[in-house]
């Protein structure tokens, strides 16, 4: 069946959370408390995400897992990341880099939007051009 669901909240899912003082960060699955409440794990040290028990309505699951024991300890989780190569292969998502973008865009000055908007003008001049001499 390909309609078959596959993000499952299970120890190990890598997901990001979507509300509160660590919006924006990625965190994992560590332990599943009841229907509702999860614990989750950066670690701290890689995604800024302290152990704390969390809603899993703030979370947005990836489809990324690391293979970890259910109430893993950090030490274990940071060897599961960095043996199951999640982080980097997380960074390539599409969805990572949209993420990345709006960051970027968030934090530019006004001189940063300035040359933006110049370099967008000049690109869609260019454009014009070239297509008006195709047309001839």
């Amino acid at each position: 069946m390909s309609g078959m669901f596959t993000r499952f909240v299970e120890p190990g899912r890598l997901a990001l959370v979507t509300y509160g003082p660590c919006e924006g960060k990625m965190c994992t699955i560590i332990d599943i408390v009841d229907q509702k409440r999860v614990v989750v794990d950066g670690p701290q040290s890689v995604t800024g995400v302290p152990r704390h028990m969390m809603p899993i309505k703030r979370l947005s699951l990836t489809d990324m897992k690391a293979t970890i024991v259910r109430g893993a300890r950090e030490k274990a989780l940071k060897l599961a990341l960095q043996k199951d190569d999640i982080m980097p292969k997380w960074a390539e998502t599409s969805r990572a880099k949209k993420l990345k973008a709006k960051e970027n865009r968030k934090n530019m000055t006004d001189f940063d939007r300035f040359k933006l908007m110049v370099a967008k003008r000049k690109r869609a001049g260019q454009v014009r051009l070239a297509l008006r001499k195709t047309k001839k």
